[in-house]
């Protein structure tokens, strides 16, 4: 083989491996996490709320999906455990002092828009960030965790001679207070972090999930005592009506009916006998025989249709 033109194709020719998947930048992906709106896909906006798994939002994004669930095509995929405006907490950002710079040399990084107060680092998405539930104020994580060692490092004082020589009592340990406004708040449960890990985010989405469920049997419940009311009515109505039956009808008043009413009712009434008075007068006896009374005494079984032939009656 060889010397007439052709190529002699080896393994890497023959045997094609299976393409990587595409990875998005890193950068890329923080600057959209971090700088841009996680519904519109708009650059973040005063006011900025987040949600429990830690996305930021535009709040007239957030609305305009909470009016119209179809306004945005992705919107159910991204934001769809947001049900009101409940689900979501407006946050209190410290803005950069710093001007962002004006040579526009630089396109792939974005200026920050908001500090950490404590640490005053900036909310790039380098270091994690995140906020206090019940107030809604932003700070770093590491500059939080510095505030609540140094409280917890202070010694706590002297007590007087009246109270060391009183018997020791456990006394509960107080809550945290936001280093930004003084809300107090639980460590444990109302620190959110901003834009956490793909982890993070689903052992969050679990434990919201867990959250709302655990919540549900409260609504049941006061679903179960309405409906025992309703029940126990129906059940007092049904008592009452059978009373009345065995009464008479004497249990309650009976509707008062207007004077004009009751007349026109009596006369329709004895239209109606009249009419079926006439009608039976013209009526033949095979036909009348198949309307017998069976209220009356000397009337037969045997009617025109059955007339002459046998028929075994229970």
């Amino acid at each position: 083989m060889g010397n007439d033109g052709g190529s002699i194709p080896d393994r890497r020719d023959l045997v094609k491996s299976k393409p990587k998947a595409e990875q998005a930048d890193k950068n890329n992906r923080m600057i959209a996490q971090w700088f841009f709106c996680a519904l519109s896909k708009r650059e973040l906006q005063d006011p900025i709320v987040s949600c429990e798994l830690g996305k930021l939002y535009n709040k007239d994004a957030i609305l305009e999906y909470l009016l119209d669930r179809s306004a945005y095509g992705d919107g159910e995929k991204i934001c769809g455990h947001i049900r009101s405006l409940k689900d979501v907490k407006t946050l209190t950002l410290t803005k950069n002092p710093v001007e962002p710079p004006n040579d526009g040399k630089d396109t792939n990084t974005r200026h920050p828009k908001f500090i950490c107060p404590l640490t005053l680092k900036e909310m790039t998405g380098a270091v994690p960030f995140c906020y206090v539930a019940t107030c809604g104020d932003v700070f770093s994580s590491a500059g939080l965790r510095s505030i609540s060692t140094s409280s917890k490092d202070t010694p706590s004082p002297p007590p007087s001679d009246a109270v060391s020589s009183a018997p020791s009592v456990p006394i509960s340990s107080p809550l945290d207070l936001c280093p930004q406004c003084g809300t107090k708040f639980t460590k444990a449960t109302d620190i959110r972090l901003i834009n956490p890990s793909p982890e993070v985010a689903e052992r969050l989405r679990e434990e919201m999930i867990a959250r709302r469920a655990a919540a549900k049997p409260k609504g049941k419940k006061r679903k179960a005592g309405a409906e025992g009311v309703e029940a126990t009515t129906e059940k007092e109505n049904g008592d009452s009506a059978k009373r009345a039956k065995q009464n008479g009808g004497n249990d309650s008043p009976a509707p008062s009916m207007n004077p004009s009413l009751a007349s026109i009712n009596r006369k329709v009434a004895a239209d109606l006998a009249e009419e079926e008075k006439k009608r039976k007068e013209k009526m033949s006896s095979a036909v009348a025989s198949l309307y017998g009374d069976p209220k009356e005494k000397n009337n037969s079984k045997e009617t025109f249709l059955t007339m002459g032939t046998f028929t075994r009656y229970a």
